[in-house]
């Protein structure tokens, strides 16, 4: 039996542990509010953030770290940050997983569940997660070598909760290339091997293991495939099936050389063997015409479903956007899956329902029916647009994010350009770059018997995804106060259903 005094501390303890905890929810409720801090996209709590790393689902969580400075908001010496989720909407922090050593900082990569402990760093009980990355040595690099990237491994037998490093890093040198990084592993069952893709300068290199820590090259992807206006990064290789037919898509992020500027991502879809990934492509696939996803990859571990989430920004301006303790945001987790789009086979992104089934607080719903025009006056932070009438061949249609100081996003369709366009140039605050200030465009051919507009809008971004993300464009923008209004117009008539919900905050 305790004894009075033992109950009093123990009391004592546990008011004292509940008041701290209830202080940390309250700092951390307030540290989430700040201007321009999405409050349904993943946000660090602060700091720096760039490039999803290491996505892997296991035991009911996902598991997202990123590339991450702790004591900047601006690009610096490299960790992986770390964030869990059950529903890929509302985020636990944890602390940083992977922290600079000797070899390096530690720059992107991926995880995956190794289940028949090929690695020996688990057990056949409790197989280990793997993590494998680039450490980025800066020293060495000041010495003139082009050898200061190399891949190493990690693992984790708690459930991703701790990581250790293995013993002998590097588990793949450098051959005397200055670019050389990314790895990106997943398994390849025919072959029974685990394969790597790594971003090697302007190409992709595919390496084969068995265990990860003895590697052997395959094969070279994309000198002569593709764009070329920068650097490639950030690969993710996996397979779809559309009709029963399996085929390959191969993700690509490339900076600058994007369609509108600085970063973005393209995809190439062909096959791959175990050894070589090949492509009838010839055309540019661009996975979001927008200025802000870059580096998106995929989660592991998660059967025959593809999901994926990018950084939401760009290099041309991602270190001196207005933020202030925190920089950057994620993308919303997004499904991919192939899709026959105007007789071709595309990679199409669609938005988790996630959002709207665990955020809605409110819903609302409108009608237009033959008409030019149509306000709304207090904006959603989802709002679905499904036009019920055909568009002519020489129609515009214009949606319109604006307040009452000015501010406003022109997002823009026209017909007979086969164009869409996003100005963001008026919001006032957007000085701090001419590059984010530039008007946005790109190529679109919709059917013009219907079509469905998504727009997520969240404290600072705009992702749009048209006919279930058989196109997409991702914006950032910073305007002085909120765009609470919405004017969807059009040069003819026009006839939709439009359904809204507005969201609560993750934090």
């Amino acid at each position: 039996m305790i004894s009075k005094e033992h109950f009093l501390l123990l009391l004592c303890i546990i008011l004292i542990s509940c008041s701290k905890s209830g202080q940390d929810k309250v700092k951390e409720s307030l540290q989430f509010k700040e201007q321009y801090r999405p409050q349904y996209h993943f946000t660090p709590p602060s700091g720096w953030m760039n490039d999803p790393n290491g996505m892997v689902y296991y035991a009911g969580q996902y598991h997202l770290f990123y590339q991450h400075n702790p004591d900047s908001t601006v690009w610096g010496p490299m960790h992986w940050g770390h964030a869990v989720s059950k529903d890929l909407v509302h985020w636990e922090h944890l602390p940083i997983a992977l922290y600079p050593d000797s070899l390096g900082t530690i720059f992107s990569g991926s995880a995956v569940l190794d289940q028949k402990n090929k690695s020996g760093l688990g057990t056949d009980n409790n197989p280990p997660l793997v993590a494998i990355y680039t450490y980025h040595d800066a020293e060495q690099e000041k010495t003139g070598s082009n050898q200061f990237q190399t891949q190493a491994i990690a693992f984790s037998t708690d459930s991703g909760r701790t990581w250790q490093k293995y013993k002998n890093n590097p588990v793949l040198t450098n051959p005397g290339i200055k670019d050389f990084r990314d790895p990106k592993v997943s398994w390849h069952e025919p072959s029974k091997k685990w394969i790597m893709s790594l971003a090697v300068k302007n190409k992709i290199s595919f390496y084969s293991s068995t265990n990860f820590i003895d590697w052997k090259f395959e094969s070279d992807f994309g000198e002569q495939v593709g764009a070329h206006g920068g650097v490639w990064e950030c690969p993710d290789l996996f397979p779809l099936e559309i009709n029963g037919e399996e085929k390959w898509v191969l993700l690509v992020s490339i900076n600058p050389g994007g369609p509108n500027g600085g970063s973005a991502t393209q995809y190439f879809i062909g096959d791959f063997d175990g050894k070589k990934f090949s492509t009838s492509q010839e055309e540019i696939y661009w996975l979001d015409y927008g200025t802000d996803n870059y580096a998106g990859v995929t989660w592991s571990n998660t059967q025959n479903r593809k999901i994926f989430m990018g950084w939401m920004s760009n290099w041309d301006y991602a270190n001196i956007v207005p933020t202030e303790n925190w920089r950057s945001a994620m993308t919303i987790a997004r499904e991919l899956s192939l899709a026959k789009v105007e007789g071709e086979i595309r990679l199409v992104s669609r938005p988790l329902n996630n959002y709207k089934e665990q955020l809605t607080e409110k819903k609302f719903e409108w009608e237009i029916k033959d008409q030019n025009n149509f306000l709304i006056k207090n904006v959603s932070e989802w709002t679905e647009i499904d036009f019920k009438s055909p568009f002519g061949q020489n129609q515009e249609l214009e949606i319109e994010l604006f307040n009452e100081n000015e501010e406003l996003l022109l997002f823009k369709i026209d017909f007979s350009k086969q164009e869409v366009s996003l100005d963001r140039s008026t919001i006032k605050r957007h000085g701090f770059s001419k590059e984010f200030k530039s008007l946005q465009k790109a190529p679109a051919h919709f059917n013009k018997e219907n079509m469905k507009i998504e727009i997520f809008k969240d404290a600072s971004s705009l992702e749009i995804f048209i006919n279930d993300g058989e196109w997409v464009m991702t914006a950032l923008y910073f305007s002085n106060n909120e765009l609470n209004q919405m004017k969807i117009s059009s040069n003819g008539k026009i006839s939709a259903d439009i359904n809204a919900s507005s969201f609560k905050s993750i934090w």
